[in-house]
């Protein structure tokens, strides 16, 4: 064989070597990168988070119940006190004079009843002898009657005999008006006392109202007034009225603001999770206990029926999470975080949720059916009559078709929804291989479409970046 025929061979055999490897690199080309994952069984947790702060569940403001000047305080920022326990003391001087002055009037009320009954005693013996000597003198006038119609005495001494027992009738008369005004003094004067017992009760009330004492066992979590101070009765919260607030620490909430989007999950008695700025690596268990209706402006905290202002805003609701078990280290005001498990499917399918999109499956289906036929699709979809499409949520499912790789859309429909995945009720089965990214190529991609699997760390991140 000659030298140039050798040649010949070789230059036709790298032609051809070329236009292999054009043909491969140009088929390699055409073929979409995508990232995959599989439909999977497992545990799924929905959870929605919150932030706000820890509060006690029951706390008042103790206000000044008396004007004065505050004579002692006997707490502090921190103290743990009792119930009924005392907590100041506002000066007391007239209040006490005024039960003093009440006191010695009572006093003399009551021994004026003493000398009224005693005069009511009196009246009575009086009553008793006038109707005595009232019998002793009808016994004589009678005898005297019978003796003058017998002629045996005269007129005068019968006459004498009827003016006793006149007088004495009389007498038993005016003894008994005398009782019934003895009795009434000594209602009257037992009327004043009552009175006079009902104006101490009063005086007892102002009294008592100089001196704060606790209504339940808590924490004194603020105190705005010093000894001297002289606080004042007033609106609640004004400066000078209210002398601490106490907190009942035996039952803590977190009171946190979810986002309006998630409040349709949260319900009553959904567990949470608590954490604490201030306590790092502390978790509380707790349970919802409350969830607000009304909603709350975000940069104001005013609930929307209370704002005067028509811009719209993103909004919150107010959730209470009450802890399961309390601890001293819990203070008021600390920033909290809940983290509310809305719901947990044990052993769901899920799939990731980037791999979720919005597509037309109509449309999808009459491109996976032509897919390679581009021309086709071209002059069906021309001649179709327009209709608006009906999007709706589904993933791309990998399928081999004569040993290509392509992405089918498949509708689906989902359930829970947790951190990283959702929950598919319908459209998949376990093991089923889906695009998942990236979101770029994801965005655009199209049923039929030759895909080629590249889940390499590089690629997503270079994707992401993109």
């Amino acid at each position: 064989m000659s030298i140039k025929k050798i040649i010949l061979i070789v230059v036709v055999v790298l032609v051809l070597a070329g236009i292999v490897v054009g043909t491969i690199l140009h088929g390699q080309a055409s073929v979409t990168k995508v990232a995959t994952g599989k439909a999977a069984h497992q545990d799924l947790i929905a959870v929605v988070n919150g932030t706000g702060q820890i509060k006690p569940k029951t706390y008042v403001n103790i206000g000044a119940t008396a004007f004065g000047r505050i004579t002692h305080l006997y707490v502090k920022e921190g103290d743990h006190v009792k119930s009924g326990a005392t907590l100041a003391t506002v000066e007391s001087v007239q209040p006490q004079a005024t039960v003093a002055a009440q006191q010695a009037t009572i006093a003399s009320s009551q021994t004026d009843i003493t000398s009224y009954v005693a005069a009511e005693k009196t009246a009575e013996a009086n009553i008793a002898q006038g109707k005595a000597d009232l019998e002793q003198k009808r016994l004589d006038y009678g005898r005297a009657e019978s003796l003058y119609n017998e002629k045996l005495i005269a007129k005068q001494d019968y006459d004498a005999k009827k003016a006793a027992y006149d007088m004495a009738v009389a007498t038993l008369a005016q003894r008994q008006a005398a009782l019934a005004q003895a009795t009434a003094q000594t209602e009257s004067q037992r009327g004043h006392m009552n009175q006079a017992v009902a104006s101490q009760r009063a005086n007892y009330d102002a009294l008592d109202k100089t001196v704060s004492r606790a209504p339940f066992d808590g924490l004194v979590t603020n105190v705005p007034v010093r000894e001297g101070e002289t606080v004042v009765l007033g609106i609640q919260n004004a400066q000078g009225s209210t002398l601490m607030t106490l907190a009942d620490m035996s039952v803590i909430t977190a009171e946190v603001k979810v986002d309006e989007t998630d409040i349709v999950n949260v319900a009553l008695n959904q567990p949470a999770d608590v954490t604490v700025d201030a306590m790092p690596g502390r978790v509380f268990k707790g349970h919802v206990t409350e969830v607000g209706d009304q909603a709350l402006l975000r940069t104001t905290g005013v609930a929307t029926s209370q704002s005067t202002t028509g811009t719209e805003e993103a909004k919150d609701f107010k959730v209470v999470v009450t802890l399961d078990q309390t601890t001293d280290e819990l203070r008021p005001g600390l920033s909290a975080t809940a983290k509310i498990t809305t719901a947990h499917k044990p052993n769901a399918l899920t799939i990731p949720i980037q791999a979720l999109v919005q597509r037309d499956p109509v449309t999808e289906k009459a491109l996976a059916a032509n897919a390679g036929k581009a021309s086709v699709v071209s002059a069906s979809t021309s001649s179709a009559p327009a209709r608006k499409p009906q999007p709706v949520q589904g993933v791309y499912v990998l399928q081999v078709d004569h040993k290509k790789t392509r992405a089918n859309f498949v509708p689906i429909t989902t359930g829970v929804t947790g951190a990283t995945d959702i929950e598919v009720l319908s459209g998949l089965k376990d093991g089923d291989e889906i695009v998942t990214g990236r979101y770029r190529i994801l965005r655009t991609l199209k049923s039929g479409t030759a895909v080629k699997i590249d889940n390499s760390v590089e690629a997503t991140t270079d994707a992401d970046k993109s």
